[in-house]
């Protein structure tokens, strides 16, 4: 009864506006179809242009017309350029992470991007994990002022060194503060950022994205690397950048963001002689942001390698000895 009542209502969804249409045909067949007005509409007379041909008329619009108009009209899609797929070596089922590589993104986050990012749930102890040892950590660590979550003994509190147990500083005391410095624009937390902002692959990639060989997980890395060197001094025609915005084509969320570029060349000095170009530190800082999103992120694959090894071992050995078992039993 329900599949029949689907049915019925269907029907009549699809047969409704035929039967409208048909109404509205005059029951002479032979009446001439009315001829278009040979007036051009001045200023301010007839349809708004965009808006939908006058049926009193007789003039519509054409499909290059329309493929023209929605050419013009249609809604930008961000970002407008997608992220470069780069080189990771934490990328696939062997990844590793590059100690180097990480401690000079440290670098340039202390040096550039800690003046208005904060890096609040990373831990200073954290820090042995890129190969300094504990002393290196604590003067690391002191290097910072943070304020002691205990009041002292005249219930004021004060403000102290850091030490390992301590979380990397906010630039700012609230979030309101924050954005009363920046333009109303509050610098967002770099904590899990390389795991928040991705571009969608879309059709097929991400299909084969869950392949345990393929296993791609790099999109927030490839978007913070793209970011960082996409700036352009100029927009081009027809794009509008408001006062106090930059331009930037791989922003995700509009055509420009509040923040200026904040690389530039030699504006950080490496100590192993890595290159101290823009393209640099954006790798070197992307793959530092990838680590402090998922700091066990080898260590992930590495123990998800040995399941699976070990799963297909036993697999293995489950066949063989249902073999061996079943042998000499007559089917």
């Amino acid at each position: 009864m329900i599949k029949l009542l689907t049915a019925v209502l269907a029907a009549g969804v699809y047969f409704a506006p035929v039967a409208h249409a048909q109404e509205a045909v005059p029951a002479d067949s032979t009446t001439a179809a009315p001829q278009p007005s040979t007036e051009t509409p001045q200023a301010g007379e007839g349809s708004a242009p965009g808006a939908a041909p006058d049926s009193g008329t007789g003039l519509g619009t054409t499909g290059d017309q329309h493929e023209e108009a929605g050419g013009e009209h249609a809604t930008p899609h961000y970002p407008l350029k997608k992220p470069e797929e780069m080189d990771w070596t934490f990328a696939g089922m062997g990844g590793h992470w590059d100690i180097g590589q990480l401690q000079r993104g440290l670098k340039v986050y202390k040096e550039v991007c800690a003046a208005c990012h904060g890096l609040s749930l990373v831990a200073f102890r954290n820090l042995s994990s890129l190969g300094y040892n504990e002393e290196q950590v604590k003067a690391f660590a002191a290097e910072y002022t943070v304020q002691d979550p205990n009041p002292n003994a005249d219930g004021e509190m004060v403000e102290r060194p850091g030490v390992g147990s301590d979380y990397f500083p906010s630039p700012y005391p609230n979030h309101e503060a924050a954005a009363a410095a920046n333009n109303g624009a509050a610098p967002p937390d770099l904590s899990l950022m390389a795991k928040a902002r991705a571009v969608e692959r879309g059709f097929p990639q991400f299909v084969f994205d869950v392949l345990p060989w393929i296993q791609y997980a790099e999109g927030g890395p490839d978007y913070v690397h793209a970011l960082l060197t996409s700036y352009e001094d100029e927009a081009p025609e027809g794009i509008t950048v408001q006062d106090g915005t930059y331009y930037n084509p791989a922003f995700i969320a509009g055509p420009a963001l509040a923040m200026p570029p904040p690389l530039s060349d030699d504006v950080v000095t490496y100590d192993d002689g890595a290159p101290q170009t823009v393209d640099q530190y954006s790798r070197d800082v992307s793959a530092f942001m990838m680590w402090a999103a998922e700091p066990h992120l080898v260590t992930r694959k590495q123990t998800g390698l040995v399941v699976l090894v070990f799963l297909i071992v036993l697999a293995s050995l489950t066949y063989v000895i249902k073999r061996r078992v079943w042998a000499n039993t007559p089917h």
